[in-house]
């Protein structure tokens, strides 16, 4: 990243008080802290950052500022009722635009592109899975200009990818560079006003109190925005599972080949298979490419170590291979990865206590760039109070105040989820082989993992 896009920590070490401290310099705190500094400039913010601003997935995730919700509209339906599924969805739609806004005014121009988002569908069962999640979307009131079905054809002419026999398209999606987004989003709340400290870890949340490795700060409000390294702090290794996705780029490809692959517009692009994979063509020409089957580790552990593996950098190289033999003998150059959340009913939720305090948002599984700029609104409009056109509408969203259950202790807790993962793999193979829907394997995915 270029010097002049880093942002640069505006205090050595926290203050003894202040009116908020938002724990964790990612983008669920970083969006909270600017929401709320412009709508509340008298109130003392500070951020604290164990390592630097984006440290976690928030700067080294796929990119997809995206309207997808780690859970379906029909689970939410069944909590809160079918209007309330649909609010969430289009709040969502609104989100994609509102960080589109915010980029073209703070952020570079390379950062955000909007070219929607294509989950092609590869096998019979793929095309089972994509029709049913568009006639989802219909049910719910959302139309062809939202979310349609492409043609094989249609497909071809935007993605020349293997085997592609249709595929779900919608606009409310964009291509971004998450870290270069997270430093402009640093950059704006400092210059609003927000202090944020990086280099000082955390050791406990109590209400009106955060104790750190640089002495104890007393605030009336608190902000765990810690997603995947929640697993940290006392008492709530079992809150959030740490699941880590990696990735892997190409070298940038000439433009004759791009020219065979497509993605003329730079829409980021999944297939339909369990084992979720996600990609995108980057501002420089390459591919960035990432998927899920990283292991679960033993107590929910959290280590360097495991941003980098071997067999599953093998493993994605394989399937973007197969998905684009065009790429021919070009290299993969970079390999990294990083912890997201997931709650035990993969509901991502927003929560403020006032009698504590305590406020925190998270739970996106994977589906946080977005998802937490809506989660910053909600949470400032919570902790400032209701003041402006459209705070009603954020605090009747149905992820309000949700609570999910824990993650059961351990050992259940890695068998379990290891055990999804391997039944979620044996069902691709299945499906890829047979091109029909693997009922044992897919099944006892679901039943291990609950979704």
């Amino acid at each position: 990243m270029p010097a002049e896009e880093r942002f640069v920590a505006t205090s050595a070490s926290p203050p003894p008080d202040a009116d908020v401290v938002i724990v964790g310099a990612g983008y669920t705190g970083l969006w909270t802290a600017w929401y709320l500094a412009r709508r509340r400039p008298d109130l003392r913010i500070v951020v604290l950052e164990s390592e630097h601003v984006g440290f976690g997935a928030s700067g080294r995730n796929g990119g997809w500022s995206s309207a997808i919700l780690p859970m379906s509209l029909d689970a939410i339906a069944a909590r809160h009722g079918a209007a309330a599924a649909h609010r969430m969805q289009a709040a969502m739609h609104d989100t994609v635009s509102e960080i589109e806004r915010f980029a073209e005014e703070h952020a570079p121009p390379t950062v955000f592109h909007r070219g929607g988002t294509l989950d092609v569908a590869r096998t019979s069962p793929q095309v089972e899975r994509l029709r049913a999640h568009l006639d989802e979307m219909h049910r719910y009131g959302f139309t062809d200009d939202d979310y349609r079905w492409l043609d094989r054809a249609e497909t071809t002419a935007r993605v020349r990818m293997t085997d592609a026999d249709g595929s779900v398209w919608t606009p409310h999606c964009a291509a971004v560079h998450p870290l270069r987004l997270c430093h402009a989003l640093a950059r704006a709340a400092a210059a609003a006003g927000v202090t944020i400290v990086e280099d000082v870890r955390v050791l406990d949340i109590a209400p009106r109190r955060v104790t750190t490795t640089k002495g104890a700060v007393e605030a009336e409000t608190i902000v765990r925005a810690t997603e995947g390294y929640t697993s940290r702090l006392p008492g709530r290794r079992r809150e959030l599972l740490p699941i880590y996705s990696l990735m892997i780029s190409t070298e940038p490809l000439p433009d004759e080949v791009w020219d065979e692959i497509g993605l003329d517009d730079r829409p980021t692009f999944a297939d339909g298979r369990r084992m979720i994979i996600y990609g995108q063509r980057t501002a420089d020409g390459r591919f960035a490419f990432g998927g899920r089957g990283a292991p679960y580790h033993f107590g929910s552990r959290i280590a360097p170590g495991f941003d980098h593996d071997a067999h599953i950098a093998g493993l994605l190289t394989a399937a973007l291979r197969a998905l684009f033999p065009q790429l021919g003998d070009a290299r993969i150059t970079h390999h990294w990865g990083g912890v997201l959340a997931a709650s035990r009913d993969w509901h991502c939720s927003v929560r403020h206590d006032r009698t504590t305090g305590l406020a925190t948002a998270g739970g996106y599984a994977g589906d946080g760039v977005s998802t937490t700029n809506l989660a910053g609104r909600t949470l400032a409009t919570l902790i400032g109070g209701p003041q402006l056109a459209g705070d009603d509408d954020l605090l009747r969203l149905p992820w309000v105040g949700h609570r999910s259950r824990r993650w059961e202790p351990e050992p259940l807790r890695w068998i379990g989820v290891n055990a999804g993962r391997l039944t979620a793999r044996r069902a691709d193979e299945s499906e890829a082989v047979h091109d029909r829907p693997s009922r044992w394997w897919g099944r006892a995915s679901s039943a291990i993992l609950g979704r």
